[in-house]
């Protein structure tokens, strides 16, 4: 009697089939490229990782050899191109096909459960994207620092399910967050954690906390210096794996500056609330909770300047995820307008349903450039605080948009949970005004 594959199964095979399609492809030649690709899509195919599940472990400070490793500044082209590379594209693909494969069966099982299924989770370790951030000397997949890999990725993966994406991009923004801002001695000590055949049950980078109109600038946890310690206080909201998290990465004002900290779950002081929100709830949000946490100086992670860039990376991260979400909307409302009839034709004839099916595809059109462009500025070292705030501006008015209209169009249809656009609306709602949480 044939056995039903696992997602984990499915992750493997699908690995295989596109080391398969990629082999035929001239890019393939270079042997450059070659080693980064079989790197990604082997580790599902090979060995995988092992899953790891104790919260609490032991991290044992390391010494890193000299200067911190960065990946390199991605090279110019010279021209408005927004082709990916070779690289970028096979990145693509393979998110591409596992959130078709993998990741939207789930979707709404895990909102449900607000958890993502253990095989899917398998599934997704195994292909190897959360390392997108991590320089290849680090054991992660990156040539170079590209925004715009980020973007895609996650576009393709909230494409999929924007709860699941968040749940395991998550722990990807620390790993980020640490091959960005951290020293060589961080990097040893917490890196080979994420890019090692056992990797952290999860990690999460906590910026938002539980008050109106919150200000990632304006923080009210704070980080005391005492000799070589810092004692921090305060509690941080909408934290995704909170209750599953080992290592988190958190903002504190310090000294009037705000700053991000690392902290290790197991440290005395930090306890753990459930925080349940509107969408994303396959992240299993929750409250980290810093009373008296002491930690050593050394876990002080990159400058105030790292702390302004890892806000915009991450609202440009957000950005993305709505765009993969809004695809996923418009992809369906068309199919649904050209097969619902209604006085004996198509309601997608009807100029109201047309107009605005076309405004969701102009709105997330738009969304997209700028995501691109600002993912593209972030990459040439240059000025994109301007450009990051256009795009917060328009994934804050336009996600939500693309969402309701969708949920009008399906009518009644769009209301209930037998159909993904209640789940997608929720989602959308939250990705121009939450904070942290990604990082691309």
């Amino acid at each position: 009697m044939a056995t039903t594959p696992t997602f984990a199964d499915r992750g493997q095979r699908l690995g295989l089939r596109l080391i398969s399609k990629a082999g035929g492809l001239p890019v393939m030649a270079d042997p450059k490229v070659r080693g980064r690709v079989e790197k990604l899509l082997n580790r599902g195919a090979h060995s995988g990782f092992k899953a790891q599940v104790a919260v609490g472990r032991a991290f044992t400070q390391a010494r890193g050899s000299g200067s911190a490793t960065r990946p390199s500044t991605s090279t110019r082209r010279g021209v408005f191109d927004l082709t990916p590379t070779e690289d970028q594209q096979m990145l693509q693909q393979a998110a591409r096909e596992l959130a078709d494969e993998v990741i939207r069966p789930a979707g709404s099982r895990a909102d449900a459960d607000r958890a993502v299924p253990e095989d899917v989770r398998v599934a997704m370790q195994d292909m190897g994207l959360g390392l997108v951030g991590v320089p290849e000397e680090l054991g992660g997949i990156a040539e170079e620092r590209s925004a715009v890999a980020g973007v895609l990725v996650l576009e393709q993966l909230a494409r999929g399910d924007m709860g699941i994406a968040v749940a395991q991009m998550g722990s990807a923004a620390v790993a980020t967050a640490l091959a960005l801002y951290g020293d060589a001695d961080q990097q040893a000590t917490y890196l080979p954690h994420f890019t090692g055949e056992q990797p952290v049950a999860a990690a999460a980078l906590a910026l938002q906390e539980p008050q109106p109109l919150f200000d990632p600038f304006a923080l009210t946890t704070t980080a005391v210096a005492q000799g070589d310690s810092l004692v921090l206080n305060g509690t941080k909201a909408i934290v995704a794996n909170a209750g599953r998290a080992e290592l988190f990465v958190v903002s504190a004002m310090l000294e009037g500056e705000a700053r991000l900290v690392v902290v290790e779950a197991a440290t005395e002081g930090v306890t753990i609330e459930d925080d349940p929100a509107m969408g994303v709830r396959a992240a299993a949000t929750g409250r980290v909770v810093l009373t008296d946490v002491a930690v050593a100086r050394t876990h002080l992670l990159g400058t105030a300047d790292d702390h302004r860039d890892a806000v915009r990376r991450g609202r440009l991260a957000w950005a993305a995820a709505a765009v993969g979400t809004g695809q996923a909307v418009l992809d369906q409302v068309i199919g649904y307008a050209q097969e619902r009839k209604a006085f004996g034709e198509p309601i997608g004839q009807r100029q109201a349903v047309a107009f605005m099916i076309s405004d969701i595809a102009i709105e997330l059109d738009g969304l997209r450039l700028a995501v691109l462009k600002a993912a593209a500025r972030l990459d040439s070292g240059t000025d994109a605080a301007q450009v990051v705030g256009e795009v917060r501006a328009l994934t804050a008015t336009h996600a939500a948009q693309i969402g309701s209209h969708a949920v009008q169009l399906l009518g009644g249809h769009g209301f209930v949970k037998d159909f993904d656009n209640e789940r997608w609306y929720r989602d959308l709602r939250g990705a121009g005004v939450l904070e942290g949480t990604l990082l691309v």
